[in-house]
């Protein structure tokens, strides 16, 4: 199972308890994937999952107040079409319904979206609203990536306004949310992890929420372990060529009688280095006697090194 599917499993069980959640919650379902008959007084939504199917239903059944049986049917012969749920209401309810999703504009029959743009400002005014309208419009048409692989959780919008209201509200819950165009559809996106886990948590997916939260502290673990081994290479690296160069200078300098000639310090200091190639400044200067630190070490190669260059170029 993706990763995307697992977090929608997750929030198809939230059921809002109060009833302007459930009015914005089942108002953006059907924004989403609704359409109404009113000759037949039907209510029809579009479905991949059953549990997404079921609680439309019982969103519907509940906010009205009704007592209704819920008929499925398949689009086309194809395996992957979407089920057809369709919703029977009774007389007097279709009223009911524009009332409760705040449609002032009765128009025709046919999408939701055909009837009202966006859903109401009006059902959206609580935080807990719009948590609840995120977390409708990722189940319809959301999706996330594996946080494994990379960070990239996106609504794919049927419409410009539908996107912009969906970016508005995640700009206005502080996350930064993009839109891009793709085909005929309007893409909404975050690419921040820690806006897509906040967002995880304000639809209201905390399983989700600590599943990405683990991948982050493994990716950030991994780059951080990646980071340091790159480092001490290229530290070893450069600690090999300037133990080699200066290897070569003190064999100078041996070959041709003048190290001999040279203070007690560097003669000791040359001697550790010949004796201990690979060896970082800091251990030859504990091997030093006295023991002298770092910059001690270096002053005395480099001390070695002008030497050398002298004598060369005499």
């Amino acid at each position: 199972m993706s990763f995307s599917s697992q977090v929608k499993d997750e929030l198809e069980k939230v059921i809002p308890s109060t009833g302007h959640c459930r009015a914005a919650a089942l108002a953006t379902i059907l924004y989403c994937s609704g359409r109404l008959d009113r000759s037949r007084n039907t209510v029809t939504f579009l479905a991949d999952r059953t549990a997404q199917a079921r609680k439309s239903f019982t969103l519907l059944r509940r906010s009205l107040n009704i007592d209704c049986g819920l008929k499925q049917s398949k689009t086309g012969g194809s395996a992957s079409a979407k089920n057809h749920y369709q919703v029977v209401l009774p007389r007097g309810k279709t009223e009911e319904l524009f009332e409760l999703l705040k449609i002032t504009d009765r128009g025709n029959d046919g999408s939701f979206r055909d009837i009202q743009k966006t859903v109401a400002s009006a059902l959206l005014e609580r935080m807990c609203c719009r948590r609840t309208f995120l977390r409708e419009m990722f189940i319809a048409c959301g999706s996330i990536t594996d946080p494994s692989k990379e960070y990239h959780l996106e609504f794919d919008c049927s419409g410009r306004e539908q996107a912009e209201q969906v970016q508005g509200v995640l700009c206005g819950l502080g996350k930064s949310a993009g839109i891009v165009p793709r085909g005929k559809l309007f893409i909404v996106y975050l690419k921040d992890s820690a806006d897509i886990v906040e967002t995880l948590n304000l639809m209201g997916a905390p399983v989700s929420m600590m599943a990405m939260e683990n991948q982050r502290i493994l990716k950030d673990l991994r780059n951080t372990v990646n980071r340091r081994v790159n480092c001490e290479t290229a530290n070893i690296g450069k600690t090999v060529a300037a133990s080699g160069k200066q290897i070569e200078e003190i064999r100078f300098l041996e070959e041709r009688g003048i190290l001999d000639t040279l203070p007690e310090n560097l003669r000791q200091i040359a001697r550790l280095r010949m004796e201990y190639p690979d060896a970082p400044l800091r251990e030859l200067g504990e091997l030093a006697v006295p023991p002298i630190g770092k910059s001690g070490v270096n002053h005395r190669l480099r001390k070695l090194m002008e030497t050398a260059e002298k004598y060369r170029s005499e």
